[in-house]
């Protein structure tokens, strides 16, 4: 049901954007890349992470990496990642195809700076074959997103 709440969820709030669905996995960002004919960094993967006691999703550049001093100063906690069971239950989407739309209740989301970098991005769209393709800005703004430096090319 995961592609399908992303479906509903762009049909409400960005009914111009298309999901793109695959023949090819898009699993990983190697794979989404590849499949996508893109830069791995132009894939804009979400991270399920633990942030003290809250959870919230993080929403960075392919090739980026979470900086762990730099999150732990953004956030005022230690980010730890979710396991895959905890991130299907906060975001209804299994890993592979996990991103910040069509989500069952309100969740923190954060994008990182290295999104910027360039004029479109390839989140998923919740399934293991499936993207969509915006700027980082509308990523940012159609999720409410908040803006934060974490990660290291």
């Amino acid at each position: 049901m995961s592609l399908e709440s992303v479906k509903a969820f762009l049909a409400t709030n960005a009914p111009d954007i298309t999901i793109l669905e695959h023949q090819l996995s898009t699993a990983t960002v190697a794979l989404a890349a590849a499949a996508l004919g893109v830069e791995e960094g132009q894939i804009a993967k979400t991270l399920a992470l633990r942030l003290g006691e809250q959870n919230a999703l993080l929403v960075a550049a392919g090739h980026a990496r979470l900086d762990n001093q730099k999150a732990k100063a953004a956030f005022g906690a230690k980010a730890k990642m979710l396991s895959p069971d905890e991130t299907l239950e906060l975001t209804s989407h299994r890993v592979g195809g996990v991103c910040p739309f069509g989500l069952p209740a309100p969740v923190t989301i954060y994008c990182d700076i290295s999104l910027q970098q360039y004029t479109e991005v390839y989140p998923a769209a919740g399934s293991s074959n499936s993207a969509v393709r915006l700027s980082p800005e509308r990523l940012a703004q159609l999720v409410n997103a908040q803006w934060v430096d974490v990660c290291r090319s």
